[in-house]
């Protein structure tokens, strides 16, 4: 009888324990995503199931950093078949510590869900969606490659447009539109890119597409090819000009899950970008490194200013999310080893402190009554502690010390500097200047000023009940999530060592892609 042997086509020895760590965050979040759409009915057992199993995913994503940071990069390859003809699953510094740091975002808002949404929001799927969710934006920071990574956006995609029309209200329903038709192009724009990157390379696994592009001749299709993937994956993250529909959308939805979009979802457009123009394509990159410069100025500087012309908090969120975006541009355009990890630095700190805000907006427009701060403040005289909270995520997202905004800022700043891009450096300064001021007036507003006395009469309802106060903030639902986070910007401004070190690790990652590679294709790839 004959023998075949398989090792030169497949993977024919079992995978390491340890590497399953992979897979298991979307394993987990699937499973549990299907067992609460199961249970969806029975609103009260949902927050009693999800909680844990978003704690669980915390664990696991941390185990799966620990693991990636001590034994390197780490490649599982689907259906036993090898690289690039099986899709691969390749986690780098880079993807494992964004993934943890998503998983954290989400364990706040599924703690603060459990207040914020009511019995209808969870029987119309706020867990299993947000799980959903969870799997989309997982499996896009581990996965290596890039029609895999289109499928995860796709997850992605679904999964915010169910969380979006919770409640199914008119305002919620227009924002949905505006938000569901700009993804929708960016989708398909990434897809028809998508099909001419396979039409060029003859694969998609990215580790096999690095080796490939550093043997391509003709330059102009390769131009073309990431000029789609800029504008595709830029909508996607909203830079200017095409960031109108974040403003427009994110303010409509229950606030928990403005606060999961803040976090999250604009970050993983980033990613997208940061591994494409930077690992895949970076002699490509350097020619369009102006345009997105260019681009980075206009989105930090405008979203600014946008910020500050707004009187409803969330919409001044929205704005600082779009600025946000324009910092962690920027590193992609110096492209240098410092401008980069700045880059890994700046996104783990705006998924965190985006997150806490609206978090802490919601809990603030409770207490006042008015997500507007035109109306009457004094929040500060009636919840100190959450006023002394906001304050500190105030000063983070303005890039002051010693809170972790401050540090990803002053190394872009320096980064620019470093390589004479004094302009750029000056629009970052500028943007926390005019970032300060937006926020700063807030609090002067809604939180130090002191809310007016109520005239007698207005004590009293028109039938002379007591007029209903607002709902009294939850020490548990409401404050320990906001204070996880708060924690956690505190202690990275303080001590910002190891985060600045995997930063580090994940730029020399991503500019040098050897040790990537290396671990998709051990023996040196297909020949």
């Amino acid at each position: 009888m004959t023998t075949i042997d398989l090792s030169a086509a497949m993977i024919t020895q079992a995978s390491p324990l340890a590497d399953w760590l992979v897979v298991a965050p979307l394993v987990l979040c699937m499973v549990l995503g299907a067992v609460l759409l199961m249970v969806r009915k029975d609103t009260q057992i949902q927050p009693v199931i999800a909680i844990p199993g978003l704690v669980a995913l915390v664990l696991v994503d941390a185990a799966l950093l620990a693991h990636v940071w001590m034994n390197g990069t780490v490649t599982m390859t689907m259906g036993r078949w090898l690289p690039p003809f099986g899709i691969s699953f390749t986690v780098d510094i880079l993807g494992a510590l964004l993934t943890l740091t998503g998983g954290i975002a989400a364990l706040a808002g599924g703690i603060f869900g459990a207040g914020d949404v009511n019995d209808s929001g969870r029987r119309y799927g706020f867990y299993p969606f947000l799980f959903l969710m969870m799997v989309g934006v997982s499996g896009a920071f581990l996965t290596g490659d890039i029609f895999n990574l289109y499928v995860w956006f796709e997850v992605l995609l679904i999964s915010s447009f169910g969380l979006l029309i919770l409640g199914s209200e008119r305002g919620q329903i227009d924002g949905a539109t505006k938000y569901a038709f700009l993804n929708l192009v960016a989708t398909t724009l990434f897809l028809i890119a998508t099909g001419y990157l396979y039409g060029i390379f003859g694969t998609l696994n990215m580790a096999d597409i690095a080796l490939k592009a550093q043997t391509m001749d003709d330059k102009a299709p390769m131009v073309t090819l990431v000029s789609m993937y800029l504008l595709a994956f830029g909508m996607k993250a909203a830079a200017f000009p095409a960031n109108f529909w974040l403003p427009a959308s994110y303010h409509t939805p229950r606030v928990v899950v403005s606060a999961l979009f803040g976090g999250l979802l604009t970050k993983v457009g980033v990613y997208a970008l940061i591994r494409v123009l930077l690992m895949l394509f970076p002699a490509e990159r350097d020619l369009l490194g102006w345009v997105i410069a260019l681009i980075a100025a206009a989105t930090m500087v405008l979203g600014a200013m946008g910020a500050l012309a707004q009187t409803d908090v969330r919409r001044m969120l929205g704005y600082l999310v779009i600025s946000g975006i324009g910092v962690m541009l920027a590193g992609i355009a110096l492209a240098s080893p410092a401008g980069v990890a700045a880059t890994v630095f700046y996104a783990v700190h705006s998924m965190i402190v985006m997150t806490a805000l609206y978090l802490a907006s919601g809990m603030a427009a409770r207490a006042s009554g008015s997500f507007s701060i035109a109306e009457p403040g004094g929040i500060y005289q009636s919840h100190v502690v959450l006023a002394g909270i906001t304050l500190a995520l105030f000063f983070a997202v303005s890039g002051l010390p010693p809170f972790s905004g401050f540090w990803p800022k002053a190394l872009m700043v320096k980064a620019s500097l470093d390589v004479g891009a004094w302009w750029l450096a000056a629009a970052i300064l500028l943007t926390g200047f005019l970032t300060t001021i937006a926020v700063g007036r807030v609090w002067v507003l809604a939180y130090w000023r002191p809310a007016p006395a109520p005239p007698e009469e207005a004590s009293m309802g028109g039938n002379g009940a007591a007029v209903t106060q607002p709902p009294a903030l939850s020490p548990l639902l409401d404050f320990l999530p906001l204070v996880m986070l708060t924690v956690l910007v505190v202690l990275v401004g303080i001590f910002p060592q190891k985060l600045l070190e995997l930063s580090q690790i994940a730029s020399e990652q991503l500019l040098n892609p050897a040790e990537y590679i290396k671990s998709v294709f051990p023996t040196g790839g297909l020949q």
